[in-house]
């Protein structure tokens, strides 16, 4: 499932940077965000995906895009809810916040496409136009249930469900093979 290759690619971020930056539990265990260095080097791994330019993120910008990543998980804790009210209402601030607006761009050998860039240019306020608009784009659609928050027990990582037939629950295999193996361990108790 492809929305389109610039809101796939926003849309992959976000869940990266909530994934990230927000604490919680992942796979099981507890998780705690990275600080101060190794968290600019996580929110660079982040932001470099699918970037034919790598960025460098300072320890600043890092701090600014947790802010960010807690009012993205809040959007996908809403859709996991049910509440899309909710989800868009939050978008819809984050929006506002980041003065996100369209502009066309080509740039390292692409063709035109639509960017979404936050006033002043800074890059933790691109990045949060752009994950506020490419969530919007997924949450004004058909598709809104495929942001999901992970299913499995002690996990609450967030996913975009890509695959054909929109049914997957879970952030990551580890997450499944961990639930398919505690079931099949009830059964045969």
């Amino acid at each position: 499932m492809n929305f389109n290759s610039h809101t796939d690619l926003v849309v992959t971020i976000a869940v990266a940077l909530v994934n990230t930056l927000t604490a919680g539990e992942a796979r099981g265990r507890p998780y705690t965000p990275p600080s101060g260095e190794e968290r600019a080097a996580a929110v660079t791994r982040a932001v470099s995906l699918g970037a034919t330019r790598p960025y460098q993120v300072t320890e600043d910008q890092a701090d600014e895009l947790a802010g960010v990543a807690e009012s993205l998980r809040a959007v996908f804790d809403s859709v996991a809810e049910g509440d899309i009210d909710a989800a868009a209402h939050g978008l819809n601030r984050l929006l506002a916040e980041t003065d996100a607006r369209p502009h066309l761009d080509r740039h390292d050998g692409e063709p035109w496409h639509v960017h979404f860039h936050g006033r002043g240019g800074t890059l933790a306020g691109d990045y949060a136009a752009s994950c506020a608009t490419g969530l919007a784009v997924v949450l004004g659609s058909e598709l809104r249930d495929r942001l999901g928050v992970c299913t499995a027990p002690h996990c609450d990582r967030v996913y975009v469900d890509t695959s054909r037939n929109g049914t997957r629950r879970f952030c990551s295999t580890p997450c499944q093979n961990r639930v398919k193996t505690a079931a099949f361990r009830a059964r045969n108790a």
